[in-house]
């Protein structure tokens, strides 16, 4: 079974050389590198939920702070912590991954 990224699964086209990527910006979930890998993904396609700026209700996001209600009601980081169940890392963890990065 693949493991599929947000932008594929919610078919936003925002990904590099996305259908939506010039009209609203190339996600920065799908080119954030230092999630690369994490729960199994591309970049931080399975946990767009840190990544400020990513799309959600067709509408791209700001802070962290300010979307993370939006995501907790997401359909896609349930699917993604039902998916990797021990191994799912919670949003504090992943937060303090990209803090290291900046």
């Amino acid at each position: 079974m693949s493991k599929k990224n947000c932008w594929e699964h919610k078919k936003c086209g925002r990904e590099p050389e996305g259908i939506n990527a010039f009209e609203l910006g190339v996600c920065p979930a799908s080119v954030e590198r230092s999630l690369n890998g994490t729960h199994g993904g591309q970049n931080a396609g399975r946990a767009c939920w840190v990544v400020a700026g990513s799309l959600c209700g067709g509408k791209v996001q700001g802070t962290f702070a300010k979307r993370y209600g939006n995501c907790a009601v997401c359909d896609f980081p349930k699917l993604v912590k039902e998916d990797e169940g021990e191994d799912f890392m919670s949003h504090s963890t992943l937060r303090a991954i990209l803090s290291k990065e900046d």
